[in-house]
């Protein structure tokens, strides 16, 4: 029973159970996250493979994700069993646009759009920050760390994100240690994200 139900799980994510990641030379509990933030802050290019599981009082649903990301500009590609379908998000210079099975919409924010479309919302405008580790741009914002300095909770524009776990990711501008495992919260919503994979992207041709 245990072995079907780890098989499930393994199905369920975006690109199934792929194999590990190369185990670094130096374990995180002994690498500073000081010797890593810039590098964590250049990285403006990159893709991602997860899933995202959404909880309020009345519901619990789950999409998963495949994100490109390439400065501001992001395509979302969002799929799930909650009925929603495949729907793609997208920015650029020219807007916002999320494209569903009902067809294409445009909004001022990706939040409203998904709100409007979906019926859930994620602070995608900040998330691109926050799954990195860092905070969104010109808002206030908490962090407490760990002995590293890697952060382990962050507070900001209401939201609160606790980093419950890292991974090792060694096509990363050199080896970085990103998140693997987030929980966000606001009031009585909960999202939980979950990284299974992560990939630079050439900026020199088309992703």
């Amino acid at each position: 029973m245990k072995r079907f139900t780890a098989l499930l799980f393994c199905l369920a994510l975006l690109s199934g159970c792929a194999s590990q990641t190369p185990t670094p030379d130096v374990p995180r509990n002994q690498v500073a996250w000081s010797e890593q933030r810039d590098r964590v802050e250049a990285l403006d290019a990159w893709r991602l493979a997860g899933k995202v599981g959404l909880r309020t009082p009345q519901d619990a649903v789950s999409a998963n994700l495949d994100w490109m990301q390439t400065g501001f500009d992001y395509r979302i590609l969002i799929s799930g069993p909650f009925g929603a379908g495949r729907s793609v998000l997208e920015s650029s210079a020219q807007g916002v646009t999320l494209t569903t099975s009902d067809g294409r919409f445009e909004a001022e924010t990706a939040e409203q759009l998904m709100e409007d479309q979906l019926g859930w919302a994620l602070p995608v405008s900040a998330l691109d920050r926050w799954v990195r580790g860092l905070p969104a741009y010109i808002l206030p914002h908490q962090t407490t760390t760990d002995d590293q300095g890697f952060p382990t909770q962050l507070r900001q524009a209401g939201w609160t994100i606790n980093y419950r776990d890292w991974t090792w990711e060694p096509e990363l501008s050199g080896g970085l240690w990103l998140p693997r495992r987030l929980v966000m919260t606001i009031d009585d919503f909960r999202a939980t994200l979950v990284v299974n994979e992560w990939h630079p992207i050439d900026t020199g041709t088309d992703a």
